[in-house]
């Protein structure tokens, strides 16, 4: 996991919330997956949303929610933004205080299961994809997910692939050295990795998968920690959903989208701007809310590939509280570039 530069570099005035310089800033253990849509955290933080907060952002990038769900139980991550993996639901059914409060990625998501090169003239269909290997970023992940509704969507399951764990970022290594054949990629990977050659775009699971919109990924809190400190979870996620407008703004051409791309180059998301330029960004849910059907779908089929054993009510997985109260305070979202065609992130 990488460290990634703390909030407060930058502050600007909202005197109504500003807190006096000598106020001590609390500091939030927050994880997080790569992909375009931390920008919005990037974003809050380099405008000094959390500190006129008195909070301080200590943020680490992981490779998989699934990978450190138990950090998040054991409140070493206060939060944790990153897929709705199946280790949640189970962590949920042992009764582990953990709770998804927030969207962090949803439709349409611009993912992709690219192909070997030399596979394209070969793999036509997702029926082709049987029997040969794909890469997930993680055992029982939403990428994996992913993968076994592109596979239920021409009749197979995910039982008639094998699925290989490999980190996003060393999945163009892996295409290109024929370790698999098959990636689920990610923005801005699936750029990155077309761009280089190491891969061909072959399907976009969000045009098979239902119901839509697909909750990819979401903010899960510590609750034992959350319940400590309600007004401080509170103030978090105004500050939160602030950048996630911002994020919107610049995902529909904004003038934001020109500072995140920056923010995006400087922490290592992608390295070629043009990319950032050219190609959508993942979306994300205005008002903060997870795509609550969605999720439900994802329980069942992490139930039928025997992920997880236990079926669970839609309020012990869910809880926004958080963002309604935070969008109450911040008021109706408008999006300034009203000529924007873009589906989504409204």
């Amino acid at each position: 996991m990488m460290k990634v530069f703390q909030a407060g570099l930058l502050t600007i005035g909202l005197a109504a919330t500003a807190l006096p310089a000598s106020a001590q800033e609390v500091t939030i253990k927050v994880g997080t997956a790569r992909a375009i849509s931390v920008a919005a955290t990037l974003y809050a933080m380099k405008h000094g949303y959390f500190k006129e907060a008195g909070i301080n952002i200590d943020l680490d990038y992981i490779n998989s929610s699934a990978d450190v769900m138990a950090m998040v139980a054991q409140n070493q991550y206060q939060i944790v933004e990153g897929g709705v993996s199946a280790g949640y639901f189970n962590a949920v059914a042992k009764g582990l205080p953990v709770m998804m409060v927030a969207d962090r990625t949803s439709s349409p998501l611009f993912h992709n299961i690219m192909l070997r090169p030399e596979l394209k003239d070969k793999v036509k269909s997702a029926k082709d994809l049987k029997g040969r290997t794909i890469a997930s970023n993680g055992p029982g992940s939403i990428s994996t997910y992913e993968i076994g509704k592109v596979m239920e969507s021409v009749g197979l399951s995910l039982a008639d692939v094998e699925v290989k764990v490999v980190p996003f970022t060393q999945m163009g290594l892996a295409l290109k050295n024929g370790a698999v054949d098959a990636a689920l990629l990610i923005p801005p990977f699936t750029y990155q990795v077309q761009e280089q050659g190491l891969g061909a775009m072959f399907i976009d699971p969000d045009s098979v998968q239902k119901p839509q919109p697909v909750a990819l990924a979401v903010n899960i809190i510590n609750t034992d920690w959350a319940n400590k400190n309600k007004d401080l979870v509170k103030k978090y996620y105004v500050a939160y959903q602030r950048g996630v407008r911002d994020y919107c703004q610049a995902y529909h051409g904004g003038p934001q989208r020109a500072e995140m791309i920056d923010l995006l180059i400087k922490d290592g998301i992608e390295r070629n701007p043009e990319n950032l330029q050219k190609y959508p960004w993942q979306s994300r849910v205005i008002n903060g809310h997870v795509p609550v059907e969605s999720v439900l779908d994802e329980q069942e089929f992490y139930i039928a590939n025997k992920f997880i054993t236990t079926k669970l009510p839609l309020e012990k997985l869910v809880d926004h509280s958080y963002v309604d109260a935070a969008d109450k305070e911040l008021g109706p979202f408008v999006l300034q570039n009203k000529d924007s065609k873009l589906p989504g992130c409204r």
